[in-house]
């Protein structure tokens, strides 16, 4: 009973719509069957779409095609991360057409269905679910910052990046999956809706916690990951960037979260924070490596964004900044994660030996 259409009305290919494309590149919670799009995408597969790789996903022009071509549909989940966390007025409408057809809505937006008394009388009288995935916590639910983040053994890794939509979630996602393939114990916590989304087991809504509590919620998903699992590698899903104006973070996962290693995601193509002039320019990769280690966390590799990028620009661009660098230098979406492992085998008997 969890099969998904992902809602992204004609913005499939941009970059707001990462939740969606993180569900198309793989959830355990939702079997996704479906994304309501446009007209210039229905029709396609929504992995070729994204990256160029066939997932059986369809891409339909409207909530109508869906239900006309797809069986028992039980949630739509809103696939879209809007500025600011507001729902487009044009997807209110398919939303609310969903609920007439008896569908459950996943909404990972900081504007609340269930805040709307209209739409949640609806879904009331349908028999139907509003999940708010970014509804707060209540003051009794939260975590204050203890110190037991200092009792963790487990290699603690930061995915952070230069921007926002950078890959953060999906590489450090992919460095789990690469863990559990090579029978190294990872997990990761995830920090977004979309990876509670993905199926995350472990992790909080950073954008959702109160400011007080974002190093206690971080600590408390961290040193409980680590009782219940036992993890020797521990990827915590950056959001932002350290710099970007609108929402500067990052520096709660070092310094709260204890993540003494660091995986940073860059587009080497993309100019401004959030595309946006006006927001002004992303700094170079090497100042940023230079923050990161004045807090006492080590850079152990980069990770190129290739948006925009020729298959050829992505290998350049993967050669020029190993040459510069001197550390590996990942293309997640070409190669993969997996050169990455012997680097952390490495680093955790490292960390075994100082704590013996």
């Amino acid at each position: 009973m969890n099969k998904a259409i992902v809602l992204t009305n004609g913005l499939l290919v941009h970059p707001d719509a990462k939740t969606a494309h993180g569900l198309i590149r793989g959830t355990e919670r939702f079997t996704i069957i479906g994304i309501v799009d446009c007209d210039d995408t229905a029709g396609k597969d929504a992995g070729e779409v994204l990256d160029g790789k066939h997932r059986n996903i369809p891409v339909f022009a409207t909530l109508e095609d869906a239900l006309a071509n797809v069986t028992e549909i039980n949630f739509l989940v809103i696939g879209v991360a809007t500025v600011g966390g507001v729902l487009p007025g044009n997807m209110l409408e398919v939303v609310i057409k969903a609920i007439n057809n008896g569908i459950s809505i996943v909404n990972g937006l900081h504007e609340y269905l269930n805040e709307k008394p209209d739409v949640a009388a609806l879904a009331h009288a349908k028999g139907v679910q509003l999940i708010d995935v970014r509804k707060p916590k209540t003051r009794a639910q939260l975590s204050f910052w203890k110190g037991d983040i200092f009792k963790v053994d487990a290699l603690i890794v930061a995915v952070i990046g230069m921007d926002c939509a950078m890959g953060k979630r999906t590489t450090a996602r992919m460095l789990r999956q690469a863990c559990e393939a090579n029978d190294m114990k990872g997990q990761m916590i995830y920090t977004g809706q979309t990876g509670w989304l993905q199926g995350g087991k472990y992790g909080f809504i950073f954008d959702s916690t109160l400011n007080d509590f974002v190093s206690g919620e971080l600590e408390n998903a961290i040193v409980g990951c680590w009782k219940e699992t036992g993890a020797e590698y521990i990827f915590v899903e950056g959001q932002s960037s350290l710099r970007n104006p609108s929402g500067p973070c990052g520096l709660e996962l070092l310094v709260s979260g204890d993540a003494k290693h660091v995986v940073l995601m860059f587009a080497p193509k993309r100019k401004y924070f959030d595309f946006d002039p006006h927001w002004g320019e992303i700094p170079s990769v090497e100042s940023e490596i230079e923050i990161i280690e004045k807090f006492g966390s080590k850079v152990i590799a980069v990770g190129i964004n290739t948006e925009g990028c020729s298959n050829e620009e992505a290998f350049a661009f993967q050669k020029e900044y190993s040459e510069k660098l001197h550390i590996p230098v990942l293309l997640p979406i070409h190669q993969g994660v997996d050169s990455l492992l012997p680097v952390l085998k490495e680093m955790r008997g490292q960390k075994l030996q100082k704590r013996n």
